[in-house]
């Protein structure tokens, strides 16, 4: 009976680690963002440990913050200005943890992508 419970608990983790893995195509990123809206610095890693392959794909919130996904700027787009108005304006916008789609005064909420150079 506690080996049943063990493999269903073991099962359970797996899933939810590979659930929170976040697939990465180039176009989002991920924001940690506090309860005002201010942006933490995420913790980004790429699962492929290539020199190569430079793409982010496992990013984590160590100094708190919900983990929420954006968009990343296309070439030309400059993201929205910091400022506490759009602080309040992006926390009030995030949707199930995302904020894709979402825009400030015209301009889409994104960020400038962190391997893009000159970033």
């Amino acid at each position: 009976m506690k080996i049943a419970i063990l493999s269903a608990a073991a099962a359970l983790v797996l899933c939810a680690g590979s659930a929170g893995a976040q697939s990465f195509d180039g176009s989002t990123t991920i924001l940690c963002l506090d309860v005002s809206g201010k942006n933490l610095p995420p913790t980004c890693h790429s699962g492929t440990a290539s020199r190569l392959e430079k793409r982010e794909d496992i990013c984590t919130c160590p100094m708190g913050g919900d983990r929420v996904t954006i968009s990343v700027c296309p070439e030309g787009v400059k993201p929205p200005a910091e400022s506490a108005a759009y602080e309040k304006a992006r926390h009030a916008a995030v949707t199930k943890g995302s904020l894709v789609g979402q825009t400030y005064e015209g301009k889409p909420m994104c960020v400038i992508g962190r391997n893009r150079e000159g970033y």
